[in-house]
């Protein structure tokens, strides 16, 4: 990954193409400090949660820039974000996420919200990489709210 993406940088400033090589730039020196700090090279997840958290960072900023009606600097970063998300594995869509939360939900016997850590946790080892983490918990959490109203009630239990 850090391979292509310096091949990439390389291309990107022979052919003056300004938005890719600055991002490309600022990805890599990202990477670098990530490699600084583990005191070695990083592996291919590792480099992947970077650009991870880049995309992540860009998200953030078109929705202040949005918020402070900067459309200048939202088409910038847009711009940036769709570079960034090229390197990144695909990403399953919700209902991908949806069915493979109704899975882990079966595999666990959750029944409601207050065990959604024990599903989020075989759910994640699963969907590393693959789904964000906070689009897998909303929709845990919501197939468990629901899972937890239309669940019936214990004999004896006050209403």
């Amino acid at each position: 990954m850090k391979a292509r993406l310096e091949h990439d940088l390389r291309a990107a400033t022979k052919a003056q193409d300004v938005t890719r090589r600055e991002t490309l730039r600022f990805a890599l020196a990202a990477i670098h400090n990530e490699e600084v700090a583990a005191r070695g090279e990083l592996d291919e997840p590792a480099t992947i949660a970077v650009l991870r958290r880049q995309t992540k960072m860009r998200h953030e900023s078109i929705e202040a820039f949005a918020k402070g009606g900067r459309a200048d600097l939202v088409a910038k970063e847009r711009a940036e974000l769709a570079i960034l998300e090229g390197y990144l594995p695909k990403q399953l869509d919700e209902a991908a996420i949806r069915a493979a939360a109704e899975r882990a939900i079966a595999a666990t016997g959750a029944s409601g919200p207050k065990e959604q850590g024990k599903v989020m946790q075989r759910l994640m080892g699963e969907l590393r990489g693959q789904a964000d983490g906070a689009l897998v918990a909303r929709v845990v959490r919501d197939l468990l709210d629901s899972r937890a109203v239309s669940a019936p009630k214990e004999p004896g239990a006050t209403p």
